[in-house]
């Protein structure tokens, strides 16, 4: 199958090409009903009616260009759109709109850091958290040394992957099974292998409350969120963090009152303790709130003496960061999913974590004698797109992996680009299956659900404030495999996102 690649001339033999009509008369496009209605739904309809979803069966790319055309002109009151379709089966470019304009992306960025770390690492690789020590383990048990747990930027120790398990209770058991029993030194976290900035550029003060815009680290637990837990013990309330960690204090002024409700708050203060407060009901179930955690790396070595304490293993120390010395031995280690799996999970439901971790790996993988980092992730990305995508380096400039960065751009064309580029890549199968299956999966579970889309076209979503983005793949009706890029910035992203719906079914209705 082909793959078009920058400076590659649009068009191929026997197709029209963009903005090169054909003399010859031009085929016309069939109207096809919206499901569940009675007539067909003509484009004055589509847009009058907001909630109204229509598609076209457009018969030569002539047709589809004017079908297209029109779903962006009809839809959106204002901002602008880049967009770029091409056939992954004949080569040629099949639609294109400001395909060079540089466009925020939003969560669509995640595709590239998925191709990224693919590409470095392939879809079995693993992660690995790892704890050592540079002093003999006695054969009392006693280390008379200091603990060492070394993060490698493994994003799955999570819920998502482990359950109710928490990772650091299993390793703690396998430190002790290893035969360490009494700890004389210190439990030292180290992130080293990413640089100690956890907010990257571009990041708005607004979003860093939320779990979605969790702080970035090579050493990291839960998601780097962590559980405030209010119970009722008779008259007593009980509050405890989950994982627990030795390294966030917390205070409470939560009361028991009578029933079975409970309302707690949970907030931050400037020495890094908790505070809770609220009520908890004598018979209420468990209250849980969440936080942002501050300081991933210190927050996951508490969680690991936490963890120590309760499987019996006593530390003397205290819990710092530092970098572990090149000569440590191992003592204990958790391997990740593999990579096929973490990219899955990410891109069906859109975790930036995962992604700003994965971004950093790859650039750490790349470069080992630096610190992975937005920057060098960014260096990392450029050189695959010049070097084996064939696409403009200059063509991606952004501040981080996920997409979560106003300071991102990138063109619809790389995005094509990109996905050429997985679509036939040994791992391209993991890369496909990842992305969310309209009207089916992930984020695009509740979308064009009664289209010809449904069950074919996979994609990334992507969406802020001012932004609304698709990219991916849809299967045409002749059977084409096509890859496409959608972005919209601006205000109006309901009225975007139902062009790209409409746009992602006419393309899957295409046929020349």
């Amino acid at each position: 199958m082909a793959r078009v690649q920058a400076g590659q001339q649009d068009g191929s033999a026997g197709d029209s090409t963009v903005g090169t009509p054909k003399k010859t008369a031009k085929p016309k496009s069939k109207r096809v009903r919206r499901k569940g209605s009675s007539s067909s739904v003509s484009r004055g309809e589509v847009a009058n009616k907001r909630n109204v979803l229509s598609w076209t069966s457009p018969r030569g790319v002539e047709s589809l260009n004017d079908d297209l055309g029109n779903a962006l002109t009809e839809h959106t009151r204002n901002g602008r759109w880049g967009v770029m379709v091409v056939s992954l089966t004949r080569g040629d470019t099949l639609f294109r709109a400001s395909p060079d304009a540089m466009m925020q992306p939003a969560s669509t960025m995640k595709m590239y850091t998925s191709v990224l770390a693919l590409d470095r690492f392939g879809a079995d690789y693993e992660f690995k958290t790892s704890v050592l020590r540079e002093s003999p383990v006695g054969p009392d048990g006693t280390l008379d040394g200091n603990l060492y747990l070394r993060g490698g930027g493994d994003p799955s120790l999570s819920p998502r992957f482990w359950g109710t398990i928490n990772p650091m209770d299993s390793l703690a058991r396998l430190i002790a099974a290893a035969g360490v029993r009494h700890v004389h030194g210190d439990i030292i976290g180290d992130a080293s292998a990413f640089d100690p900035q956890l907010v990257p550029e571009g990041w708005l003060s607004r979003y860093l409350g939320a779990a979605y815009a969790a702080r970035v680290s090579a050493l990291s637990l839960n998601e780097n969120l962590v559980w405030v837990v209010v119970q009722a013990d008779g008259k007593n309330p009980v509050v405890t963090l989950d994982p627990a960690t030795t390294t966030i204090p917390v205070q409470s002024t939560v009361r028991v009152v009578g029933g079975s409700r409970g309302r707690i708050s949970a907030v931050r203060q400037k020495d890094g303790s908790i505070l809770v407060r609220g009520t908890i009901g004598s018979s209420a179930p468990p209250q849980r709130y969440s936080l942002v955690v501050d300081d991933p790396a210190s927050f996951t070595t508490g969680a690991l003496r936490a963890s120590l304490e309760k499987a019996g293993v006593v530390v003397d120390g205290r819990v710092t960061v530092g970098a572990t010395p090149s000569n440590a031995t191992e003592v204990a280690s958790l391997s990740s999913p593999p990579l096929a799996n973490i990219i899955a999970e990410m891109n069906r439901e859109s975790i930036n974590l995962f992604a700003e971790l994965l971004f950093r790996d790859a650039a750490h993988a790349a470069s080992p004698d630096q610190a992975g980092s937005a920057a060098t992730g960014l260096t990392t990305l450029r050189s695959l797109l010049a070097e084996k995508i064939g696409a403009r380096p200059q063509d991606v400039q952004v501040s981080d992996g996920s997409g979560l960065s106003v300071l991102d751009r990138v063109t619809p064309r790389s995005m094509v680009e990109l996905l050429s580029y997985a679509h036939q890549a040994p791992w391209g199968a993991t890369f496909h299956a990842s992305l969310p299956l309209e009207g089916e999966s992930g984020t695009l579970r509740h979308r064009a659900r009664s289209t010809p889309a449904r069950g074919n076209l996979h994609a990334k979503t992507g969406t802020t404030n001012t932004v609304a983005s698709l990219g991916g793949y849809v299967t045409a009706k002749n059977g084409e495999i096509l890859a496409f890029s959608f972005i919209y910035n601006g205000s109006d992203r309901w009225n975007a996102k139902l062009a790209m719906d409409q746009m992602g079914a006419t393309l899957a209705e295409f046929v020349r």
